[in-house]
């Protein structure tokens, strides 16, 4: 079984830079085609994607994010990161790491989530 775990600072500042590790447990990275996505849900609005890396190292940026947004992936460690640069308070939101097994496939997989809040 394949298990997702966030991990993270809570409290960022503005103009900082949030990084966010997700580690992936029961399965490997690189296996599987699968794809893994970052995405966020801020407070009282919907989920946004921000990226993915696929099992493979190719990347991905949402148009709205790609400027400010990096990921990457640590094959000996079984991670993935997320770099968001330039904070503000508008980045507030649940950070999730999510699974996609395929690239026409439905998310199968979710992280429990991370709180960031953007704020001096």
């Amino acid at each position: 079984q394949v298990q997702l775990q966030e991990s993270g600072p809570g409290l960022v500042k503005p103009s900082q830079t949030l990084s966010l590790t997700c580690t992936v447990s029961g399965g490997s990275i690189t296996a599987s085609r699968a794809y893994w996505n970052w995405v966020r849900q801020p407070p009282g609005k919907g989920l946004e994607c921000i990226a993915y890396i696929t099992y493979s190292g190719t990347t991905y940026y949402s148009p709205s994010l790609k400027s400010r947004a990096s990921v990457s992936r640590d094959t000996s460690r079984n991670h993935i990161t997320l770099h968001l640069s330039s904070v503000t308070p508008e980045d507030t939101a649940v950070y999730y790491c999510v699974r996609q097994p395929g690239v026409l496939a439905p998310f199968d997989n979710w992280g429990q989530g991370t709180q960031v809040t953007v704020s001096s």
